[in-house]
Protein backbone atom coordinates (compact mmCIF):
# COMPACT_ATOMS: atom_id res chain seq x y z
CA UNK A 1 0.00 0.00 0.00
CA UNK A 2 1.54 3.11 1.23
CA UNK A 3 5.33 3.48 3.06
CA UNK A 4 7.03 1.91 0.09
CA UNK A 5 9.22 4.90 -0.58
CA UNK A 6 12.53 5.52 1.58
CA UNK A 7 11.82 9.22 0.93
CA UNK A 8 9.86 10.75 3.54
CA UNK A 9 8.50 13.38 0.93
CA UNK A 10 7.10 10.37 -0.96
CA UNK A 11 5.58 8.96 1.56
CA UNK A 12 4.04 12.17 2.71
CA UNK A 13 2.81 12.37 -0.80
CA UNK A 14 1.24 8.94 -0.65
CA UNK A 15 -0.68 9.71 2.65
CA UNK A 16 -1.31 13.17 2.38
CA UNK A 17 -5.32 13.31 1.56
CA UNK A 18 -7.25 12.98 4.74
CA UNK A 19 -6.52 15.79 6.36
CA UNK A 20 -7.68 18.03 2.91
CA UNK A 21 -10.65 16.35 3.24
CA UNK A 22 -11.08 17.16 6.67
CA UNK A 23 -10.17 20.38 6.24
CA UNK A 24 -12.85 21.24 3.95
CA UNK A 25 -15.37 20.76 6.61
CA UNK A 26 -13.43 24.63 8.27
CA UNK A 27 -14.17 26.06 4.91
CA UNK A 28 -17.62 25.31 4.71
CA UNK A 29 -20.56 27.83 3.86
CA UNK A 30 -21.25 27.81 7.54
CA UNK A 31 -17.98 29.58 7.55
CA UNK A 32 -18.78 31.86 5.12
CA UNK A 33 -21.72 33.12 6.93
CA UNK A 34 -20.11 33.57 10.69
CA UNK A 35 -16.94 35.04 9.03
CA UNK A 36 -18.72 37.15 6.78
CA UNK A 37 -21.20 38.61 9.17
CA UNK A 38 -18.15 38.84 11.88
CA UNK A 39 -15.99 41.38 9.47
CA UNK A 40 -18.99 43.12 7.94
CA UNK A 41 -20.76 43.67 11.39
CA UNK A 42 -17.33 43.87 14.05
CA UNK A 43 -14.62 44.86 11.62
CA UNK A 44 -11.42 42.81 12.46
CA UNK A 45 -12.62 42.23 16.57
CA UNK A 46 -13.39 38.77 15.78
CA UNK A 47 -9.99 37.57 13.91
CA UNK A 48 -8.73 36.77 17.20
CA UNK A 49 -11.80 33.62 17.56
CA UNK A 50 -10.76 32.42 13.97
CA UNK A 51 -7.08 31.97 15.06
CA UNK A 52 -8.23 30.15 18.45
CA UNK A 53 -10.54 28.05 16.72
CA UNK A 54 -7.98 27.15 14.08
CA UNK A 55 -5.72 26.11 16.83
CA UNK A 56 -7.90 24.21 18.98
CA UNK A 57 -9.55 22.39 15.40
CA UNK A 58 -6.03 21.12 14.91
CA UNK A 59 -5.02 19.89 17.94
CA UNK A 60 -8.63 17.68 18.28
CA UNK A 61 -8.70 16.66 14.48
CA UNK A 62 -4.67 15.59 15.78
CA UNK A 63 -5.85 13.38 18.38
CA UNK A 64 -9.00 12.17 16.11
CA UNK A 65 -7.07 11.12 14.16
CA UNK A 66 -4.38 8.96 16.52
CA UNK A 67 -7.95 7.08 17.23
CA UNK A 68 -7.55 6.19 13.87
CA UNK A 69 -3.90 4.77 13.74
CA UNK A 70 -4.72 2.90 16.71
CA UNK A 71 -6.96 0.88 14.59
CA UNK A 72 -10.17 2.77 15.88
CA UNK A 73 -12.39 4.95 14.23
CA UNK A 74 -14.33 7.15 17.47
CA UNK A 75 -17.86 5.95 16.79
CA UNK A 76 -16.76 2.57 17.17
CA UNK A 77 -15.19 3.21 20.42
CA UNK A 78 -18.02 4.96 21.70
CA UNK A 79 -20.46 1.71 20.76
CA UNK A 80 -17.83 -0.54 22.66
CA UNK A 81 -17.78 1.47 25.34
CA UNK A 82 -21.12 2.50 26.08
CA UNK A 83 -23.39 -0.86 26.84
CA UNK A 84 -26.53 0.46 27.12
CA UNK A 85 -28.56 0.58 23.73
CA UNK A 86 -31.02 3.34 24.24
CA UNK A 87 -27.84 5.79 24.88
CA UNK A 88 -25.81 4.32 21.90
CA UNK A 89 -29.10 4.87 20.13
CA UNK A 90 -29.71 8.06 21.91
CA UNK A 91 -25.91 9.85 20.82
CA UNK A 92 -26.62 8.62 17.33
CA UNK A 93 -29.70 10.67 16.78
CA UNK A 94 -28.26 13.36 18.35
CA UNK A 95 -24.85 12.98 16.23
CA UNK A 96 -27.30 12.74 12.79
CA UNK A 97 -28.47 16.04 14.13
CA UNK A 98 -24.86 17.75 14.20
CA UNK A 99 -24.97 16.38 10.60
CA UNK A 100 -27.91 17.11 9.44
CA UNK A 101 -27.15 20.68 10.54
CA UNK A 102 -23.57 20.56 8.82
CA UNK A 103 -25.21 19.75 6.07
CA UNK A 104 -27.93 22.61 5.85
CA UNK A 105 -25.05 24.90 5.84
CA UNK A 106 -23.47 23.02 3.06
CA UNK A 107 -26.92 22.47 1.01
CA UNK A 108 -28.19 26.02 1.36
CA UNK A 109 -24.17 27.37 0.50
CA UNK A 110 -24.61 25.20 -3.18
CA UNK A 111 -28.48 26.91 -3.67
CA UNK A 112 -27.41 30.81 -2.51
CA UNK A 113 -24.28 29.61 -5.40
CA UNK A 114 -26.33 28.49 -7.79
CA UNK A 115 -28.84 31.23 -7.71
CA UNK A 116 -25.99 33.73 -7.55
CA UNK A 117 -24.12 32.78 -10.87
CA UNK A 118 -27.31 31.45 -12.75
CA UNK A 119 -30.18 33.43 -11.65
CA UNK A 120 -32.07 30.13 -10.18
CA UNK A 121 -34.73 31.24 -7.74
CA UNK A 122 -33.41 29.95 -3.94
CA UNK A 123 -36.30 27.93 -4.00
CA UNK A 124 -36.11 25.67 -7.06
CA UNK A 125 -32.21 25.93 -6.15
CA UNK A 126 -33.03 23.50 -3.07
CA UNK A 127 -34.83 20.94 -5.88
CA UNK A 128 -31.86 21.64 -7.91
CA UNK A 129 -28.82 20.92 -5.55
CA UNK A 130 -30.06 17.36 -4.55
CA UNK A 131 -28.51 16.27 -7.83
CA UNK A 132 -24.97 17.26 -5.69
CA UNK A 133 -25.65 13.18 -5.14
CA UNK A 134 -23.96 12.59 -8.23
CA UNK A 135 -20.83 14.23 -7.51
CA UNK A 136 -20.53 11.48 -4.41
CA UNK A 137 -21.32 9.17 -6.82
CA UNK A 138 -18.41 10.05 -9.19
CA UNK A 139 -15.92 11.09 -6.97
CA UNK A 140 -16.42 7.31 -4.59
CA UNK A 141 -17.09 4.52 -7.00
CA UNK A 142 -13.99 4.29 -7.91
CA UNK A 143 -10.66 4.25 -5.66
CA UNK A 144 -10.91 6.59 -2.62
CA UNK A 145 -7.20 8.30 -3.52
CA UNK A 146 -9.46 10.07 -6.45
CA UNK A 147 -11.71 11.56 -3.95
CA UNK A 148 -8.86 12.51 -2.04
CA UNK A 149 -6.91 14.33 -5.06
CA UNK A 150 -9.98 16.07 -5.69
CA UNK A 151 -9.96 17.74 -2.92
CA UNK A 152 -6.75 19.56 -3.55
CA UNK A 153 -8.78 21.08 -6.43
CA UNK A 154 -11.82 22.27 -4.31
CA UNK A 155 -9.62 23.92 -1.96
CA UNK A 156 -7.19 25.72 -4.12
CA UNK A 157 -10.41 27.01 -5.59
CA UNK A 158 -11.70 28.60 -2.62
CA UNK A 159 -7.74 29.33 -1.42
CA UNK A 160 -7.02 31.54 -4.84
CA UNK A 161 -10.38 32.96 -4.76
CA UNK A 162 -9.69 34.45 -1.35
CA UNK A 163 -6.49 34.73 -1.91
CA UNK A 164 -7.56 37.31 -4.75
CA UNK A 165 -10.52 38.73 -3.01
CA UNK A 166 -7.97 40.35 0.00
CA UNK A 167 -5.34 41.61 -2.80
CA UNK A 168 -8.22 43.69 -4.06
CA UNK A 169 -9.94 44.88 -0.51
CA UNK A 170 -6.56 46.10 0.72
CA UNK A 171 -6.87 45.62 4.19
CA UNK A 172 -5.02 47.19 7.35
CA UNK A 173 -2.28 45.38 8.24
CA UNK A 174 -1.37 46.52 11.15
CA UNK A 175 -5.26 46.19 12.41
CA UNK A 176 -5.26 42.53 11.10
CA UNK A 177 -1.88 42.07 13.46
CA UNK A 178 -3.73 43.88 16.34
CA UNK A 179 -7.25 41.91 16.35
CA UNK A 180 -5.33 38.93 15.56
CA UNK A 181 -3.76 39.17 19.24
CA UNK A 182 -5.72 41.17 21.22
CA UNK A 183 -9.30 39.00 22.72
CA UNK A 184 -12.59 41.61 21.76
CA UNK A 185 -15.68 40.30 22.87
CA UNK A 186 -19.18 41.82 23.51
CA UNK A 187 -22.48 40.65 24.31
CA UNK A 188 -23.54 41.65 20.52
CA UNK A 189 -20.46 40.09 19.16
CA UNK A 190 -21.03 36.91 21.22
CA UNK A 191 -24.13 34.89 18.95
CA UNK A 192 -20.71 35.42 15.61
CA UNK A 193 -18.11 34.29 17.90
CA UNK A 194 -19.81 31.26 19.00
CA UNK A 195 -21.28 30.71 15.36
CA UNK A 196 -17.22 30.77 14.36
CA UNK A 197 -16.21 28.56 16.93
CA UNK A 198 -19.04 26.22 16.08
CA UNK A 199 -18.55 26.58 12.02
CA UNK A 200 -14.18 25.53 12.79
CA UNK A 201 -14.34 23.00 15.59
CA UNK A 202 -17.43 20.90 13.83
CA UNK A 203 -18.61 17.64 15.38
CA UNK A 204 -18.80 15.66 11.99
CA UNK A 205 -14.88 16.15 11.42
CA UNK A 206 -13.87 14.94 14.95
CA UNK A 207 -16.25 11.85 14.05
CA UNK A 208 -14.83 10.63 10.56
CA UNK A 209 -11.19 11.82 10.86
CA UNK A 210 -10.50 8.79 12.98
CA UNK A 211 -12.35 6.34 10.18
CA UNK A 212 -10.88 8.00 7.61
CA UNK A 213 -7.15 7.40 9.08
CA UNK A 214 -8.66 3.74 9.89
CA UNK A 215 -9.28 3.15 6.63
CA UNK A 216 -6.19 4.15 5.03
CA UNK A 217 -3.93 2.31 7.58
CA UNK A 218 -4.00 -1.05 6.81
CA UNK A 219 -1.17 -4.09 6.20
CA UNK A 220 0.65 -3.19 9.66
CA UNK A 221 3.26 -5.87 10.39
CA UNK A 222 1.87 -8.67 12.76
CA UNK A 223 5.70 -8.30 15.00
CA UNK A 224 5.19 -5.97 17.85
CA UNK A 225 8.18 -3.73 17.54
CA UNK A 226 7.72 -3.52 13.75
CA UNK A 227 4.00 -2.35 14.72
CA UNK A 228 4.67 -0.28 16.87
CA UNK A 229 7.86 1.80 14.75
CA UNK A 230 5.27 1.72 11.54
CA UNK A 231 2.52 3.66 13.61
CA UNK A 232 4.95 6.10 14.58
CA UNK A 233 5.64 6.71 11.45
CA UNK A 234 1.96 6.51 10.26
CA UNK A 235 1.86 9.07 12.98
CA UNK A 236 4.30 11.52 12.28
CA UNK A 237 2.54 11.88 8.37
CA UNK A 238 -0.83 12.33 9.93
CA UNK A 239 0.75 15.11 12.10
CA UNK A 240 2.37 16.78 9.19
CA UNK A 241 -0.78 16.18 7.02
CA UNK A 242 -3.24 17.45 9.68
CA UNK A 243 -1.05 20.54 10.22
CA UNK A 244 -0.71 21.79 6.18
CA UNK A 245 -4.27 21.16 5.76
CA UNK A 246 -6.16 22.46 8.68
CA UNK A 247 -3.60 25.97 8.41
CA UNK A 248 -4.61 26.40 4.91
CA UNK A 249 -8.16 25.95 5.96
CA UNK A 250 -7.35 28.80 8.93
CA UNK A 251 -6.04 31.28 6.34
CA UNK A 252 -8.58 31.03 3.93
CA UNK A 253 -10.98 31.78 7.47
CA UNK A 254 -9.07 34.57 8.37
CA UNK A 255 -9.19 35.83 4.84
CA UNK A 256 -12.93 35.87 4.45
CA UNK A 257 -13.33 38.02 7.86
CA UNK A 258 -10.23 40.07 6.79
CA UNK A 259 -12.12 40.50 3.20
CA UNK A 260 -15.53 41.04 4.59
CA UNK A 261 -13.78 43.69 6.99
CA UNK A 262 -11.71 45.60 4.91
CA UNK A 263 -14.11 45.57 2.09
CA UNK A 264 -17.57 45.90 3.77
CA UNK A 265 -17.42 47.38 7.13
CA UNK A 266 -14.60 50.10 6.39
CA UNK A 267 -17.11 51.09 2.83
CA UNK A 268 -19.87 51.67 5.86
CA UNK A 269 -21.64 48.94 3.68
CA UNK A 270 -24.37 46.95 5.60
CA UNK A 271 -24.18 43.59 4.50
CA UNK A 272 -26.88 41.18 6.11
CA UNK A 273 -26.82 38.71 3.29
CA UNK A 274 -24.45 36.79 0.95
CA UNK A 275 -26.30 37.96 -1.78
CA UNK A 276 -25.48 41.60 -0.27
CA UNK A 277 -21.88 40.51 -0.46
CA UNK A 278 -21.87 39.53 -3.86
CA UNK A 279 -23.80 42.69 -4.95
CA UNK A 280 -21.71 45.06 -2.81
CA UNK A 281 -18.49 43.39 -4.70
CA UNK A 282 -19.32 44.48 -7.87
CA UNK A 283 -19.05 48.10 -7.81
CA UNK A 284 -15.81 47.72 -4.77
CA UNK A 285 -14.09 45.30 -7.02
CA UNK A 286 -15.62 45.08 -10.36
CA UNK A 287 -17.59 41.60 -11.55
CA UNK A 288 -15.13 39.55 -11.84
CA UNK A 289 -14.69 39.15 -8.20
CA UNK A 290 -17.97 38.58 -7.85
CA UNK A 291 -18.22 35.64 -10.16
CA UNK A 292 -15.08 34.66 -8.35
CA UNK A 293 -16.70 35.16 -4.80
CA UNK A 294 -19.75 32.98 -6.20
CA UNK A 295 -17.29 30.20 -7.74
CA UNK A 296 -16.02 29.47 -4.42
CA UNK A 297 -18.99 29.05 -2.59
CA UNK A 298 -19.87 26.72 -4.74
CA UNK A 299 -16.96 24.58 -4.43
CA UNK A 300 -17.17 25.13 -0.60
CA UNK A 301 -20.59 23.97 -0.66
CA UNK A 302 -20.55 21.02 -2.63
CA UNK A 303 -16.83 19.23 -1.43
CA UNK A 304 -18.00 19.85 2.11
CA UNK A 305 -21.00 17.78 1.25
CA UNK A 306 -18.83 15.20 0.77
CA UNK A 307 -17.25 15.34 3.97
CA UNK A 308 -20.62 15.49 5.50
CA UNK A 309 -21.69 12.78 3.82
CA UNK A 310 -18.84 10.91 4.90
CA UNK A 311 -19.16 11.44 8.49
CA UNK A 312 -22.41 10.13 8.61
CA UNK A 313 -21.14 6.91 6.93
CA UNK A 314 -19.08 6.63 9.75
CA UNK A 315 -21.02 7.14 12.33
CA UNK A 316 -23.62 5.29 11.13
CA UNK A 317 -21.15 2.27 10.88
CA UNK A 318 -20.12 2.74 14.59
CA UNK A 319 -22.64 3.06 16.55
CA UNK A 320 -25.14 1.15 15.23
CA UNK A 321 -23.44 -1.38 13.23
CA UNK A 322 -25.36 -0.95 9.82
CA UNK A 323 -24.01 -0.09 6.55
CA UNK A 324 -25.87 1.83 3.48
CA UNK A 325 -25.03 2.93 0.17
CA UNK A 326 -23.34 6.34 0.35
CA UNK A 327 -25.65 7.06 -2.06
CA UNK A 328 -28.78 6.19 -0.62
CA UNK A 329 -27.75 7.66 2.52
CA UNK A 330 -26.80 10.94 1.06
CA UNK A 331 -30.44 11.45 -0.79
CA UNK A 332 -32.02 10.65 2.55
CA UNK A 333 -30.14 13.47 4.10
CA UNK A 334 -30.74 16.08 1.53
CA UNK A 335 -34.67 15.25 1.21
CA UNK A 336 -34.51 15.54 5.34
CA UNK A 337 -32.95 18.72 4.69
CA UNK A 338 -35.07 20.14 1.68
CA UNK A 339 -38.33 20.41 3.88
CA UNK A 340 -37.15 22.90 6.52
CA UNK A 341 -34.70 24.91 4.07
CA UNK A 342 -38.36 25.41 1.70
CA UNK A 343 -40.31 26.49 4.71
CA UNK A 344 -37.48 28.60 5.83
CA UNK A 345 -36.89 30.30 2.58
CA UNK A 346 -40.52 30.52 1.83
CA UNK A 347 -41.19 32.55 5.05
CA UNK A 348 -38.20 35.00 3.92
CA UNK A 349 -35.73 33.47 6.21
CA UNK A 350 -32.30 35.43 5.52
CA UNK A 351 -29.88 32.63 4.33
CA UNK A 352 -26.90 34.01 5.76
CA UNK A 353 -29.04 34.57 9.47
CA UNK A 354 -29.84 30.59 8.53
CA UNK A 355 -26.08 29.80 8.36
CA UNK A 356 -24.91 31.31 11.03
CA UNK A 357 -28.18 29.66 13.99
CA UNK A 358 -27.13 26.39 11.89
CA UNK A 359 -23.07 27.23 13.04
CA UNK A 360 -24.50 28.07 16.67
CA UNK A 361 -26.05 24.34 16.94
CA UNK A 362 -22.93 22.86 16.25
CA UNK A 363 -20.99 24.66 18.68
CA UNK A 364 -23.66 23.57 21.04
CA UNK A 365 -23.12 20.12 20.10
CA UNK A 366 -19.50 19.83 19.80
CA UNK A 367 -19.17 17.94 22.94
CA UNK A 368 -20.60 15.01 21.72
CA UNK A 369 -17.70 13.76 19.91
CA UNK A 370 -15.18 15.85 22.28
CA UNK A 371 -15.53 14.46 25.34
CA UNK A 372 -15.47 10.53 24.28
CA UNK A 373 -12.00 11.88 21.92
CA UNK A 374 -10.21 13.14 24.70
CA UNK A 375 -10.58 10.38 26.89
CA UNK A 376 -10.09 7.52 24.44
CA UNK A 377 -7.06 9.25 22.78
CA UNK A 378 -5.35 9.47 26.74
CA UNK A 379 -6.23 5.97 27.86
CA UNK A 380 -3.40 3.63 27.35
CA UNK A 381 -4.95 0.31 27.22
CA UNK A 382 -6.68 1.89 24.02
CA UNK A 383 -3.60 3.46 22.25
CA UNK A 384 -0.63 1.78 23.86
CA UNK A 385 1.80 4.03 22.75
CA UNK A 386 -0.30 6.23 21.21
CA UNK A 387 -1.76 7.43 23.96
CA UNK A 388 -1.86 10.77 24.13
CA UNK A 389 0.83 13.04 26.50
CA UNK A 390 -0.33 14.47 29.53
CA UNK A 391 0.32 17.60 28.30
CA UNK A 392 -1.76 16.71 25.48
CA UNK A 393 -4.64 16.18 26.86
CA UNK A 394 -3.80 19.01 28.97
CA UNK A 395 -4.41 21.48 26.27
CA UNK A 396 -6.73 19.34 25.21
CA UNK A 397 -9.14 19.96 28.03
CA UNK A 398 -8.29 23.42 28.13
CA UNK A 399 -9.79 23.98 24.61
CA UNK A 400 -12.93 22.01 25.74
CA UNK A 401 -13.80 23.72 28.47
CA UNK A 402 -12.71 26.87 26.57
CA UNK A 403 -15.67 25.90 23.87
CA UNK A 404 -18.04 25.03 27.14
CA UNK A 405 -17.26 28.35 28.40
CA UNK A 406 -18.54 30.14 24.97
CA UNK A 407 -21.51 28.24 24.76
CA UNK A 408 -21.98 29.16 28.65
CA UNK A 409 -21.73 33.16 27.63
CA UNK A 410 -23.94 32.83 24.78
CA UNK A 411 -26.88 30.65 26.75
CA UNK A 412 -25.97 33.34 29.35
CA UNK A 413 -26.66 36.49 27.26
CA UNK A 414 -29.44 35.15 25.69
CA UNK A 415 -31.67 33.79 28.48
CA UNK A 416 -30.23 35.68 31.33
CA UNK A 417 -29.05 39.35 30.63
CA UNK A 418 -31.75 39.57 27.77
Amino acid sequence: MILKSDSFFRKFLAFFGSGLIVSVAYIDPGNWGTNIGGGATFNYDLLWVIWMASGMAMLFQYISGKLGIAGYSLPELIHKKIRQKWIVALYWILSEIAILATDLAEFLGIVVALNLLFGIPLIWGTYIAVADVLLILLLTQKRFRTLELSFIAFVGIIGLAFVYEVFLAKPDISQVLFHSIRPILTKESALLAVGIIGATVMPHALFVHSWLIKNKIIDLPSDAISRSQKRKEFLRLHLWDNVISLTIAGLINASMLIMAAAAFYQAGVEVVTLNDAYRTLIPLFGRFAAIIFAIALLSAGLSSSVTGTLAGQAVMDGLMGFHISIWVRRIVTRIINVIPLTIALSLGLEPLNILVYSQVALSLLIPLPLIPIIIFSADKNLMGDLANRKITTFFASLFGLIILAFNGYLLYSFFVVS
